[in-house]
């Protein structure tokens, strides 16, 4: 796992990751959430900036937010 992250941005890294392995596709803001227990997708969407940002995800326009490695 990347260094200092908070629980909050690895319980989403992993859910991320699960998610993958089990469906062989990347989840919605919405099912984020839900794997997380954050009802907001502007809160999920805050997190996933901030992964953004320290290049542990990435997004490309129209497409869902994705693990960078």
């Amino acid at each position: 796992m990347i260094d200092h992250l908070t629980e909050r941005q690895e319980q989403i890294v992993r859910c991320i990751r699960e998610w993958v392995a089990e469906r062989g596709d990347y989840p919605s803001l919405s099912e984020i959430g839900g794997c997380v227990g954050l009802s907001s997708k502007s809160a999920v969407h805050y997190q996933l900036h901030r992964l953004e940002a320290r290049g542990v995800v990435v997004r490309e326009a129209g497409q869902p937010y994705r693990l960078a490695w």
